[in-house]
């Protein structure tokens, strides 16, 4: 029986290598180690009173992630114009609103985890109380980053509106991980589970390139459709992520592996199952990558980001 085809099947003539084959773009390098320098520059120093909650921020911030928030928003950027240089304020404050949410979300009160790219995590290494009030800390230095922008006013709004809805609770980050807790050992269907990941994981990488876009001025239409892009591969990003729990060691992932079964989290290997969500992850990123056609190579370096998204190893 021939499969009827979907919106979410691949254009023609694209082709998606195989995960064991991917890696990372040549360029992500030089724009991870740019991103680094902003971010050293951006936080304040260990030394600076009260030293004690710097230490913990910078110590999450600089635990070895690989930057791709803040690479997203350079790339988006870079569609519109050659100096990125502004784009780096909302990529950073997006990298702090995102390290927050790790520190959060390690909590004993939410996924109780010690291990978080292969190094303690910020309450074990700080305690819980100053785990909190890093991530509290990182989360307004965020919108003081935002407001830094070296762009006119009316653009300074515009991300700051797009970012603080991705991160709140309507359709945001905190309402999905609301969604990801109350979910946990039910039975939870497709819409649920899309739900979930469009919200938690998403809607903060749908936010990164529409900052990107809205800081290096593009056209409405173009912001339109680069959302749609994030929105769109940021959920393929989480589903590949669900995979990765099932397939990974925690030694190759950095944090534990197989945490979403032990927590009975809903999830799209435990929806679905490996090989349809392995084929949900190919044409959600299909579908987004469909979106940058009309750039051409100008925004060959974002579409190499999403294929490594979608088709990494840990």
């Amino acid at each position: 029986m021939t499969r009827k085809a979907t919106n979410l099947d691949p254009p023609r003539g694209i082709f998606f290598p195989t995960q064991s084959t991917m890696k990372l773009p040549s360029f992500f390098e030089d724009d991870l180690q740019a991103v680094d320098t902003a971010l050293q520059r951006l936080l304040p120093s260990e030394d600076t009173p009260p030293a004690s909650i710097h230490k913990a921020m910078r110590y999450s911030v600089f635990a070895g992630g690989k930057r791709v928030r803040p690479i997203l928003c350079l790339e988006a950027a870079r569609i519109f114009t050659s100096d990125v240089s502004a784009a780096m304020h909302p990529g950073c404050a997006i990298e702090f609103i995102h390290t927050y949410s790790l520190i959060h979300d390690d909590l004993p009160a939410l996924d109780n985890d010690d291990l978080r790219r292969g190094k303690p995590t910020c309450h074990k290494q700080f305690g819980e109380a100053a785990a909190i009030l890093a991530g509290d800390a990182l989360l307004t230095l965020a919108f003081e980053t935002i407001g830094a922008t070296p762009v006119d006013a009316e653009r300074r709004v515009k991300m700051l509106t797009e970012i603080s809805t991705s991160a709140g609770t309507v359709n945001g980050m905190v309402g999905g991980q609301v969604a990801d807790l109350e979910a946990e050992g039910k039975v939870v269907g497709p819409a649920a589970l899309e739900y979930i990941h469009r919200s938690k994981t998403a809607a903060l990488i749908r936010a990164s390139i529409t900052a990107g876009a809205l800081c290096a001025g593009a056209p409405q239409e173009d912001v339109a459709r680069l959302r749609r892009f994030g929105e769109t591969i940021g959920w393929a990003f989480q589903v590949t992520d669900d995979i990765l729990d099932v397939e990974e060691s925690s030694a190759a992932l950095g944090k534990t592996a197989g945490k979403d079964i032990a927590q009975q989290k809903a999830t799209y290997p435990s929806v679905f199952g490996l090989e349809r969500s392995h084929e949900i992850a190919n044409e959600l990123s299909a579908k987004a990558i469909g979106e940058l056609e009309t750039y051409g190579g100008r925004a060959a370096r974002l579409r190499e980001i999403a294929e490594f998204l979608v088709h990494r190893r840990a």
